[in-house]
């Protein structure tokens, strides 16, 4: 038996698979942590077992503070992709490498933003309702329709929204596709439109759907202006991140018939208000920022984020899966 583990804090939301791999390691010692612990907890328990070589985080924030009480860390994973909680700076300050899962809930994402363009487009909730209450012949007030032969704007073609295109296609759509980082013969290739204009592109759409990264340069991406562009029969879907929709623009062309409706599945606060004004429309679907949290993406996502830390720990790290590329020269 080892006798210098190297210690881990690993969030409560890691799936066995990941578990496993951890444990099969003699060298290691994992402590579970809760994933809605707050800030001043998570630093307590981090002084009280520092040191600590690494965490798996889910949204809980990491910065300079949680690397001072950590006293040794290594590595900082994701169990996920995203990290806008988790200053970059500070760990490559520190040359920390952060580390996502790559590709393993990207299917579950493009699912998901297909689902609530169906949803929408199929009035899933309507006709759901009025079976449930023995209106089954009220009419509808509108009448639900195809994706066949509409046109679909996929915002972002990355690991994500190029999975999205796949299944746009396959569901017989014209797609177009707005990445400014990537380039056309790629797009074109996946049997998309590239498009360079985006406000040119915007009012082409009977769908937009949102898979590029939060930044400076995203955030309200789609405002007032964008949203103004829009066809009024058109819906958008948001399964990114809070923050690159101007929330309050949306529900300003919601209400107004700008635009017809829209899937949510993430917001700027998490969790929002229960209050929150666009929990009162019927033509918004939402969900509690679950797009890529499926049974089975949780297990690719536990398992990846083990064979990440692993990886780190013993001076390998899994390149493609660090973020801070810079610490690894």
């Amino acid at each position: 038996m080892a006798t210098n583990k190297k210690k881990l804090l690993i969030v409560e939301t890691m799936s066995p698979g990941g578990w496993a791999l951890l444990r099969d390691r003699e060298d290691i010692e994992a402590i579970e942590f809760p994933n809605t612990i707050s800030a001043p907890d998570f630093n307590k328990m981090l002084r009280e077992h520092a040191p600590v070589n690494g965490v798996a985080l889910g949204g809980t924030a990491f910065g300079a503070n949680e690397i001072a009480s950590s006293g040794e860390m290594r590595v900082v994973t994701r169990i996920g992709v995203g990290y806008d909680a988790v200053d970059v700076k500070a760990l490559s300050a520190s040359r920390i490498p952060l580390m996502t899962t790559g590709i393993a809930n990207s299917p579950s994402v493009a699912e998901c933003a297909l689902f609530m363009m169906l949803s929408l487009a199929k009035r899933a909730a309507e006709l759901d309702r009025l079976v449930k209450s023995g209106n089954w012949t009220k009419r509808l007030g509108a009448i639900p329709y195809d994706l066949l032969g509409k046109t679909a704007l996929v915002i972002g073609f990355g690991r994500i929204g190029s999975r999205t295109v796949k299944r746009l296609v396959a569901m017989e759509m014209n797609v177009l596709v707005y990445d400014p980082f990537k380039p056309a013969s790629a797009i074109e290739a996946a049997e998309a439109e590239y498009v360079t204009d985006l406000n040119a592109a915007i009012p082409r759409a009977d769908f937009i759907t949102i898979h590029c990264p939060k930044s400076p340069e995203t955030v309200n991406m789609f405002s007032t202006a964008q949203l103004q562009l829009m066809k009024p029969t058109a819906y958008l879907i948001n399964t990114a991140r809070g923050g690159i929709v101007d929330e309050d623009a949306l529900y300003a062309a919601l209400t107004s018939g700008k635009i017809a409706g829209a899937g949510v599945d993430v917001f700027a606060q998490e969790p929002p208000r229960p209050d929150h004004p666009l929990f009162k429309l019927d033509n918004v679907i939402t969900a509690p920022h679950v797009a890529g949290v499926t049974r089975e993406a949780l297990d690719r996502m536990s398992l990846q984020t083990a064979k990440n830390i692993l990886s780190a720990l013993d001076g390998n790290p899994i390149r493609e899966n660090v973020i801070n590329q810079d610490v690894l020269n």
